[in-house]
């Protein structure tokens, strides 16, 4: 069974969004940390949060998955029937 180019995107963007809630906190630092709040903000707001490098991350990492994910599907580790038996369903 081959994946379509929707499917495919689909799966990519699942993939991406939860990767961008994944590197989201590294390197953010709070004005409480930094000990530079501005009046009449949240301690815990973020310093700099560098949303450009955590795009750029968030994009090579959700790749590298998808490669990952699609040469598995593609050797047929990744299918229903195989993936059912590995969690314990009935045919």
């Amino acid at each position: 069974m081959a994946t379509t180019i929707s499917t495919g995107l689909a799966i990519y963007f699942v993939i991406w969004w939860i990767t961008l809630f994944l590197t989201l906190p590294f390197g953010v630092r709070s004005q409480h940390e930094d000990g530079e709040g501005v009046a009449g903000t949240d301690p815990g707001a973020p310093v700099l949060a560098r949303m450009g490098r955590k795009l750029i991350w968030t994009t090579v990492i959700s790749a590298a998955i998808y490669a990952v994910a699609m040469l598995a599907y593609k050797a047929g580790y990744l299918n229903v029937e195989r993936l059912s038996r590995l969690m314990g369903m009935p045919r």
